[in-house]
């Protein structure tokens, strides 16, 4: 039958214990679990993996080969799968030129827009696109920035022209372009460059006094200018590469000067809808791009202003009011992404499809939770299933059925352990139910402080000229709705005005090569070779897959490319080492009954285990700190790509946590992590302050906003709405403050508390 239940037998991909379970069609399933305890693997693996392989065999040779690959799952049997719908946390992507408007499409629907009922009428959509020649702007190519020389860094003002102003050996004193310059007699060359007159210093910089492109001798062209002639434009022949990449720091992005950061020509920027532009459109939040289309009275462009509508009004549903349609893809979070995704699902009429989603309150303040829970209502109420892969309490509180994996991570997980409701959960034994209902309390003895840094009159994006003391040596939680404006306070603005007193530790991908592993990004890696070179007595480089140790058929790719000329490649696990991308010689030697690949299999614990008594002091302490920040369950050889944004950030908190006396901005850490581990991290950080840290974090979590000894809340809302501060104070104060923060804190012990006794 059409709804009969999905059926899964004896299911082992990854780290799942042969499980075989029924679940029930057209309700929100949601799993639980410790990070790392298999739901995964279950949900996105297993389910999500088979049922999109299987739509996926229906096209032709030809168009499969254009689509994702999908394993088949390890598994006997899978039954009853239908069409399944992935939002998951996977970065947007795009270049430089894609936008919120650009991948939603509402943009094409603007461009369309402005091509009918713009004023003055000048051609088609294809006029208001910043992507083809038509539209964009020449200066910068329709990007909007351009790269500018740094004169500042360039040229040392105090100095004059013979004591060698120009800081770069092009222009050293005594050579041939320094010549030039103090043989033409623009000015006193014993003059400091500062006392110079605007003429003077235009002719010099420029080429001409009234600072214009004119068609001067090369020879005295100006310094700017030559030197945007031989970056910019390239011109860099017969020079070596490490003083390419000294010149190419001369740069710096800045709005370009033609359109002012506007991407388009002036032509289309004059036509005009009740005198906005369409560029003005795009740098207007949801919720005042909503009022100006309400506005429009246009019977014949009816049917797109509905559309454009529609689509608006759905970013704002999902929490996302405070974005323009001209922000950048690549600065959005996870979250951020993940909502953006979900924007075209909404209003669908499609059902009987899955909806599978990871952790859709990422990145969401309390307050807007609610959204999201509607969202996954609707769509179960449409006869959808809903999967939802989640540590949030308030989407957990939705489901129809709660299915909780562990009971702990890897190894020890891949089990069901609870089936059943959400209050059902709150009575199980199991560590998700448990945990919820041992919540921490306010921090009623918040550490004083003395020592301060001040945020002077911060103005960036929708901050309202911000003015704010940073305590020092204690743990500072600085939080507010999303798109309130605290990651551009303490992200943006606190590192530029304290350059080098900061360590950020974000979600950003790690700088290293795409063979990087925890091993090698923490430096354990070479003890673990060195051990395996004593026990063998073979060189080192037999236990890399980098070096001798490497799969000869694969290189230590551990995949194989098989290039097709006119089609994609295609990309198989290699045949020869399995994927494991060791040869078989270095996987014949072993250390205490185990191969190198086994070692690098292990999890920080595992290994610490393994080297008791063999291993350093060093290694034992980095390990402690992987567990310490909740990555108990990671293997010390995966693959850094393979890592979520949280277990980056949390890798990069492990490297960092041996500092002393340091200053470290974290920027919501506990993004995918089980409320077991976020206790863990509460203790990590008060570890941290205590030997003199200073800790400041950006956070909606409210275990760890009741945890710190100051809040910081930026508000009141959103988007224009925002970057104020609204609260500043120890945390029992904030529960009594009115913010959105505050009141949330207050309503949300009230609830957990009925919900745990009633």
């Amino acid at each position: 039958m059409y709804d009969e239940a999905i059926k899964i037998n004896w299911s082992h991909t990854n780290n799942l214990q042969h499980l075989s379970l029924e679940i029930q069609k057209n309700q929100i399933i949601v799993f639980t679990g410790v990070s790392g305890s298999g739901k995964s693997s279950l949900v996105f693996d297993t389910i999500a993996a088979e049922a999109q392989r299987q739509m996926n065999a229906n096209y032709s040779a030809f168009v499969r080969n254009r689509m994702p690959k999908f394993l088949q799952p390890k598994a006997e049997r899978i039954e009853n799968l239908n069409p399944a719908i992935v939002i998951d946390q996977t970065p947007l992507g795009g270049n430089q030129r894609s936008t919120v408007g650009t991948i939603t499409e509402i943009y094409s629907l603007l461009r369309l827009l402005y091509s009918r009922i713009g004023k003055p009428h000048i051609g088609s959509a294809s006029q208001f696109s910043f992507n083809h020649p038509q539209g964009m702007c020449q200066k910068c190519s329709g990007l909007g920035r351009v790269n500018q020389i740094n004169i500042d860094k360039l040229i040392d003002q105090e100095k004059s022209w013979n004591q060698g102003a120009v800081l770069d050996t092009r222009y050293a004193v005594g050579n041939w372009y320094w010549k030039q310059y103090a043989a033409a007699d623009f000015f006193d060359n014993d003059k400091p460059l500062k006392e110079l007159t605007t003429a003077q210093w235009n002719q010099l910089i420029y080429g001409h006094p009234e600072k214009e492109v004119t068609p001067i001798n090369p020879k005295l062209e100006g310094i700017c200018r030559n030197y945007e002639r031989i970056i910019l434009k390239r011109d860099l022949s017969g020079h070596s590469k490490m003083y390419e990449e000294k010149l190419k720091e001369l740069l710096y992005e800045a709005p370009c000067p033609d359109c002012e950061g506007r991407r388009l020509n002036q032509q289309t920027l004059s036509v005009k809808i009740n005198n906005y532009s369409i560029a003005d459109c795009v740098a207007l939040d949801m919720n005042e791009l909503l009022e100006f289309l309400n506005r429009l009275a246009y019977p014949e462009v009816h049917e797109v202003i509905y559309e454009i509508k529609d689509q608006v009004q759905r970013l704002i549903d999902i929490g996302l009011d405070y974005l323009q349609l001209d922000r950048k893809t690549p600065t959005l979070s996870g979250g951020e992404a993940q909502r953006v995704k979900l924007v075209k699902h909404m209003g669908s009429a499609l059902n009987g499809m899955f909806y599978i989603f990871d952790e859709p309150s990422t990145g969401m303040h309390a307050r807007d939770v609610s959204r999201i829970n509607q969202l996954l209502q609707d769509l179960r109420d449409k006869e959808n299933t809903v999967f939802v892969v989640e540590h949030d309490p308030d989407v957990i509180a939705i489901a129809d059925e709660v299915i909780d994996i562990g009971p702990l991570a890897g190894k020890q997980g891949g089990e069901i352990i609870f089936r059943g409701t959400y209050p059902e959960l709150l009575q199980s034994d199991s560590i998700t139910g448990k945990e919820i209902c041992q919540t921490l309390p306010i921090n009623t003895q918040p550490r004083r402080w003395h020592e301060k840094m001040t945020i002077k009159n911060a103005t960036l994006h929708n901050l309202k000229n911000v003015t704010v003391e940073i305590p020092k040596h204690i743990l500072t939680v600085v939080t507010g709705v999303a798109g309130s404006g605290k990651s551009t306070l303490i992200t943006k603005v606190l590192p530029e005005q304290f350059p080098n007193e900061l360590s950020i530790i974000n979600q950003s991908p790690i700088k290293a090569t795409n063979r990087a592993t925890p091993a090698t990004y923490l430096g354990i890696y070479d003890e673990i070779r060195r051990s395996f070179s004593k026990a063998n007595n073979v060189p080192v480089g037999m236990f890399s897959f980098n070096s001798t140790g490497a799969c000869p058929t694969c290189h230590g790719k551990g995949e194989t490319t098989v290039e097709l000329v006119f089609m994609d490649p295609i990309v198989n696990e290699c045949e020869d080492c399995g994927g494991h991308r060791f040869s078989a010689e270095a996987l014949s030697y072993r250390l205490k009954g185990c191969t190198i690949l086994d070692v690098l299999n292990m999890t920080p614990k595992e290994l610490q285990h393994f080297y008791q008594n063999i291993g350093s002091k060093k290694m034992n302490e980095k390990l402690q700190a992987m567990i310490d920040t909740g990555l108990t369950y990671l293997p010390v050889g995966r693959n850094l790509a393979t890592l979520s944004g949280g277990e980056r950030q949390r890798l990069k908190l492990t490297k960092a946590i041996t500092q002393k006396e340091s200053v470290f901005v974290l920027d919501e850490p506990t993004t995918g992590l089980h409320l077991s581990d976020i206790k863990k991290l509460n203790e990590l950080f008060q570890r941290m302050v205590d030997k003199g840290n200073t800790l400041i974090i950006i956070e909606h979590h409210s275990e760890i906003i009741k945890q710190a000894d100051w809040i910081i809340d930026i508000g009141p809302d959103g988007g224009v709405k925002g970057g104020n501060v609204v609260f500043k104070g120890i945390p029992e104060d904030l529960l009594e403050s009115g913010t959105i923060t505050g009141e949330y804190l207050k309503k949300s012990s009230q609830v957990l508390e009925n919900s745990i006794y009633n």
